[in-house]
């Protein structure tokens, strides 16, 4: 056998080779196409979202609770009265101003924000958990997920403002 001959069989060997490339291109093409039909946000329930928080979240806001919080989240953004993430409501509580506190129970590592709970109960500012960060984030105007907002009062929202002040002050505190 001559060189040339060797030459030949070997490219005819890599040119299989290019031709099971390209059709596992196509299929993975196929499989590309069928994930794209199906959602890729997949919505946990509300139960599902409190089993995945922390063991501290306590207290956790019911689901009634919790959505009337997301409602004040909101409008307290519209009317730039919310204080978002660590430092900024570490500073809000260091200045005495009032608010609700919501934490997320869902952050990871929960060192993050172990100490804010302990600093509301100092300043007796009232303060709860919610199940989701991401939810919190949302609710707050941001695409990334927020680990604590402080809802501060406010004109445009006071009905709402009071009824999950109340709400979260009477809710048993953890020992």
């Amino acid at each position: 056998m001559g060189k040339r001959k060797r030459e030949d069989e070997e490219e005819g060997e890599a040119g299989e080779e290019v031709v099971a490339k390209e059709e596992s291109l196509d299929q993975s093409a196929v499989d590309l196409d069928e994930s794209q039909t199906k959602p890729a946000v997949t919505t946990r329930s509300y139960d599902e979202l409190v089993e995945l928080a922390s063991v501290i979240a306590k207290p956790m806001a019911s689901r009634k609770l919790t959505k009337r919080l997301y409602k004040a989240v909101r409008k307290a953004k519209k009317a730039k009265k919310l204080r978002r993430g660590v430092r900024e409501v570490v500073k809000a509580l260091r200045k005495n101003e009032k608010g609700v506190v919501v934490l997320a129970g869902d952050v990871s590592p929960i060192d993050v924000i172990s100490h804010i709970p302990v600093f509301c109960e100092e300043k007796e500012v009232p303060y709860c958990y919610v199940p989701c960060r991401k939810d919190l984030g949302l609710a707050g105007g941001t695409q990334r997920p927020t680990s604590v907002v402080m809802v501060q009062s406010g004109k445009d929202y006071e009905d709402v403002y009071q009824d999950c002040h109340s709400q979260v002050s009477g809710l048993p505190m953890p020992l």
